[in-house]
């Protein structure tokens, strides 16, 4: 009678840590390493896409619950189911996170290897190479070049001036008949404007007489 007793207890029991979607699994499982960067990023991105799988089969997992009888012990195993695979997915995204961080630190101390062993190689080659004479104190120092005089500064300015009159003068002729060609222009636009309006007034006085014979006839 007892075993019976048992027997009944322990069948919800397995009932409810039956997966929805898949078998649960007893204790944390076995994760696979990774060997490569691209193998760490692919499956940081399946983790992504698989938890959202997670997360939509639990949406549908609530619905369905709502429709059976027993709509408490249906939501309990879905959650279960839920908190186990993302367990499952947590751990996948750590290892591939620590390959990742374990990878960088080992680039940033090859790097900085290299970068000491390019240092040593660049001192051993300064300290073979000999140094540079340092100058002889006693030795007098060249002639500096000679400072511009004021009547010097004073010619250069003149001859700047005088060059940019002798241009301009060289000039004015050309600048006086685009002077001239602009102002023949102007003039004949204005007496074109003129000659276009006298004829609109008169075309007016034309149709003005013509509708007043109209209307004494």
């Amino acid at each position: 009678m007892k075993n019976w007793i048992w027997l009944a207890w322990m069948l919800p029991a397995a009932a409810m840590a039956q997966d929805i979607g898949r078998p649960a699994t007893i204790g944390a499982p076995r994760i696979p390493q990774t060997h490569s960067l691209e193998q760490a990023d692919a499956r940081l991105l399946q983790v992504k896409q698989d938890r959202e799988a997670v997360e939509a089969e639990y949406a549908a997992s609530e619905q369905r619950c709502g429709e059976k009888f027993f709509v408490n012990a249906c939501l309990d195993k879905a959650k279960e189911q839920r908190r186990l695979r993302l367990a499952e997915l947590r751990s996948v995204e750590v290892e591939a996170s620590q390959y990742k961080r374990r990878l960088a630190v080992e680039l940033r101390d090859r790097e900085l290897e290299d970068r000491a062993q390019k240092d040593a190689a660049e001192a051993a080659d300064n300290a073979a190479q000999p140094k540079p004479a340092k100058p002889d104190p006693d030795s007098k120092p060249g002639p500096k070049p000679a400072a511009v005089s004021l009547e010097q500064r004073q010619a250069e300015h003149d001859a700047r001036e005088r060059a940019r009159a002798a241009k301009a003068a060289q000039e004015a002729p050309q600048r006086a008949a685009k002077v001239e060609a602009f102002e023949r222009k102007k003039a004949a636009a204005e007496k074109r404007q003129a000659e276009i309006k006298a004829k609109l007034a008169e075309n007016e006085e034309k149709k003005r007489r013509a509708e007043a014979a109209q209307q004494k006839n």
